[in-house]
């Protein structure tokens, strides 16, 4: 566990406008501590909330009783009563606006999950984390939580950080272990609007937002970084999805003396340690202390200390020795991967993969497209074809546009690559990635 101490004074936390310190950070948990002494290790306890400094007092008494955990997104309070169930939590703590408290017992009827008694055995606290769901029903990830914290023991430079990512997302939660456990600022966001964040930026001297290719993109096309000056920021760090190159070129033409960080991580494992090959690559070195990597018939495979025990409703990814089958498909280059994208995502055609992105990151260099999305369809002959959606500004006709697509497709791919149907859209297609991003105008 941290020792705040240490620290003291130093500002721990910016929230709402107002700095709090590590010494207040040490007192609220301390006031947490005594407050909840009735839960027992082992107990299931939902917190629902977002980034704020009781929320985090509350995580770090929590810790300390050895609960098992189940961060949740408070903004999504709707679709919490489904995890609840899953998770079979026995206690809701609520954190709600002005960070007022309510605490609900919660019914859990049923025998309890096998792998909660390997939790209560240990003595340790447990982490509950959830998959998107996106897929079908979310998967949700027992951990236990002492290893993943132990990786923060080893002292790291901290540096001052926008936490963008969300409460229930282990991301959100890495980036604040990683900024107290070494005496850094931890900037917490009422909203991820690209003008707001780009005035914490300016007004707390960021230096570091890890952020998503997504709101990346919404910041170039909001062109919010022209109106707030972002001169503190020395990194940003990208992940949760496939960055597209046309987006990472564009990023570092406007911001070159920003680093810029791949990052890579899962629910199931945790945050590695990675390093990309250069500012412009999406080649990058993953593992680190803790982390094995292979790569099986073109999928990567991970070994670690801090993976899961196991998922609560659904059956164990993992090897019979051991590695968690990722489902991310991926090309090695010597030390470094190039991460492709998932499996289920491939478009096999005739026996050939085709990767959605690889066909959209081509497409959308040509100067007439405004955002593009590749799928595939059902084929007799092929088992599937390529197909594309686009939005796009031209004066020429939509069969004139589509022979320019194909012609510059096949320049640059293979033929089985190369979209056999191409459909207009007038709306944006909800492929955020790979909007159109332009420097000037």
């Amino acid at each position: 566990m941290i020792d705040f101490k240490q620290y003291k004074d130093l500002s721990a936390i910016v929230w709402e406008a107002r700095y709090y310190s590590y010494s207040y950070l040490e007192e609220r948990i301390e006031f947490w501590e005594k407050r909840i002494t009735n839960i027992l290790g082992g107990e299931i306890v939902a917190l629902e909330s977002d980034f704020t400094p009781e929320t985090v007092a509350l995580l770090f008494a929590l810790i300390k009783r050895k609960a098992i955990i189940v961060p949740l997104d408070i903004s999504q309070s709707e679709n919490n009563a489904h995890k609840l169930k899953i998770a079979q939590a026995e206690l809701l703590i609520r954190v709600g606006k002005n960070e007022s408290i309510e605490f609900h017992e919660l019914d859990t009827p049923g025998e309890k999950n096998r792998l909660f008694k390997i939790i209560s055995d240990r003595g340790i606290p447990g982490l509950i984390l959830f998959t998107s769901g996106s897929s079908g029903e979310p998967k949700a990830a027992l951990h236990d939580f002492s290893k993943l914290l132990k990786k923060f023991e080893t002292k790291r430079k901290a540096l001052r950080t926008i936490n963008f990512l969300l409460f229930d997302h282990w991301g959100g939660l890495n980036t604040l272990f990683h900024v107290l456990s070494n005496g850094g600022t931890v900037v917490f966001l009422e909203n991820r609007n690209p003008d707001y964040v780009c005035e914490l930026i300016e007004n707390y001297k960021v230096e570091l937002l890890p952020a998503s290719p997504t709101f990346l993109n919404m910041l170039l096309l909001s062109k919010a970084y022209k109106r707030k000056s972002l001169q503190s920021l020395k990194i940003i760090s990208y992940g949760a999805e496939p960055m597209p190159e046309n987006l990472l070129r564009t990023l570092n033409e406007l911001f070159p003396d920003i680093a810029f960080h791949q990052t890579y991580g899962l629910i199931e494992l945790g945050v590695m340690r990675s390093k990309s090959q250069s500012n412009g690559s999406l080649l990058v070195k993953i593992g680190g202390e803790g982390f094995n990597t292979r790569v099986v018939e073109g999928i990567l495979q991970i070994k670690s200390d801090s993976a899961m025990l196991g998922y609560l409703n659904a059956p164990s990814p993992f090897t019979e020795d051991g590695w968690f089958i990722t489902g991310d498909s991926v090309e090695e280059n010597g030390e470094y991967l190039k991460i492709l994208g998932r499996k289920s995502e491939i478009i096999n055609v005739g026996g050939e993969k085709v990767f959605p992105q690889e066909v959209e990151n081509v497409i959308i260099e040509l100067p007439f497209i405004q955002d593009v999305l590749v799928y595939g369809e059902s084929n007799p002959l092929t088992g599937k074809i390529v197909c594309a959606k686009i939005k796009y500004e031209s004066t020429e006709t939509h069969s004139d546009i589509v022979k320019q697509i194909k012609i510059y497709c096949r320049s640059k791919l293979a033929s089985f690559k190369v979209p056999v149907k191409i459909i207009k859209s007038e709306t944006d297609l909800n492929n955020n990635r790979f909007k159109k991003t332009r420097i000037n105008g």
